[in-house]
């Protein structure tokens, strides 16, 4: 995997040119960084379990030394510029590109999807990029510190790919800190998207005018925040006939109307409010019987009928969920994401991006060298035991005397 890295995503050229602010390294930059990435692969779970692998062999061949200690890790880290960690993110994006490894999904329209992701949260110790907030407990309120980054992951036809996060600040909201990731990605990734998707905290006015000043569109859960824009929608569709349509084994009954100007924080254009019920037939296994789960859905969009039928803008609806079942489910479950490395602000992020460099790496591979009738049954799983596996089988065991 090291080696398709290196060969098709320019690899050793993106950890080579990675720097931090020390003025005389004892140990290398590019070493701690490289045998951070290993970790990430080998998804080993904490730096004190990567030391226990010291003695492998494997660590000479990679990072050309032995590997460094833990503390030593975690300090360097948190000493890291993120900058170059994003520009190699972003050469891996470009080369993909190029080799035509990214394509729009069936409607024609790649989605970028942007949501916030609390790390860790503790009541005892903080640091000075922590975010606090009073909890109610039945011994009285307590302070809780936590670490929350906005994330925005792109979708594309047989894949996806973390493109770049930004780590909220004190004094400011989820929608302050993803404006200015917006910012940064229409800079670095001008053509990559059409559409941004967020969920209901998304339908705000900053933001809208945000990312339509740019010329691309957004589309966001509606809730009950807005009772204007939903008041007038519903009003309307009440006149009208449901689109339906069938997809898997849900029904589809869909509403949709264009050319409201009820949300009046957001002048700039009309919008459009598209409103889906869906019946979905479950099996229950318990009792061998049929169930009917039905539930309740409502969009809001800049996107036209011209760009995006109702079926389209439906389907696209739903697809928000791609970063929490393949951005935050995957990685904070299988890649230890959530794990406090170092409890500093600049190593907290540095280790999202690095873990962010080590999926796109991963599912690249999988998805585009691993031969499709391997893929149908090797999962992902069992790849990354195989490269734990090489891991350790560099460890020479020491000979003990039996005389």
């Amino acid at each position: 995997m090291l080696r398709y890295g290196d060969k098709i995503l320019g690899l050793s050229a993106v950890i080579s040119g990675i720097t931090d602010s020390r003025k005389r390294p004892r140990i290398l930059t590019c070493r701690v960084m490289a045998s951070s990435l290993v970790m990430m692969l080998a998804r080993l779970g904490s730096l004190h379990a990567m030391e226990k692998t010291k003695p492998s062999s494997f660590w000479k061949r990679w990072i050309g030394s032995q590997l460094p200690s833990a503390d030593s890790i975690a300090r360097i880290v948190s000493v890291v510029d993120p900058l170059p960690l994003r520009i190699g993110i972003r050469q891996f994006y470009t080369r993909l590109k190029r080799n035509k490894a990214i394509a729009a999904p069936w409607q024609g329209l790649i989605p970028l999807i942007v949501d916030g992701h609390e790390s860790h949260a503790t009541y005892l110790r903080h640091c000075d990029g922590c975010l606090d907030r009073i909890i109610h407990t039945g011994q009285g309120d307590k302070i809780q510190y936590y670490h929350r980054h906005v994330t925005a992951i792109l979708i594309g036809k047989d894949s996806s790919l973390l493109l770049d996060a930004e780590a909220q600040r004190k004094g400011e909201d989820e929608i302050a800190c993803a404006i200015r990731l917006i910012r940064r990605m229409i800079k670095h990734y001008p053509r990559a998207f059409d559409v941004v998707l967020g969920d209901a905290l998304y339908t705000d006015p900053r933001f809208y005018q945000c990312v339509t000043n740019y010329g691309k569109d957004v589309l966001t859960v509606l809730k009950d925040e807005r009772r204007d824009l939903i008041r007038d929608a519903q009003s309307l569709f009440s006149t009208m006939n449901p689109q339906t349509f069938s997809l898997h084994k849900t029904q589809y009954e869909c509403w949709d109307i264009e050319g409201l100007t009820s949300w009046p924080q957001f002048k700039k254009s009309p919008v459009r409010v598209i409103a889906s019920r869906e019946t979905t037939t479950v099996h229950r296994q318990l009792n061998g019987k049929d169930e009917e789960k039905v539930s309740s859905w409502m969009w809001v969009t800049t996107l036209s009928k011209n760009k995006a039928n109702t079926r389209t803008a439906v389907q696209m609806g739903h697809s928000r969920w791609e970063i929490e079942n393949d951005g935050f489910n995957e990685t904070s479950t299988y890649w230890h994401a959530d794990h406090l490395y170092r409890h500093d602000p600049v190593a907290l992020l540095n280790f999202w991006l690095i873990t962010m460099m080590a999926y796109n790496l991963f599912h690249a591979f999988f998805n585009r060298n691993i031969k499709p009738v391997f893929r149908k049954t090797l999962n992902y799983l069992h790849l990354a035991r195989m490269i734990l596996s090489e891991l350790y089988q560099g460890i020479s065991l020491p000979v003990i005397d039996s005389s």
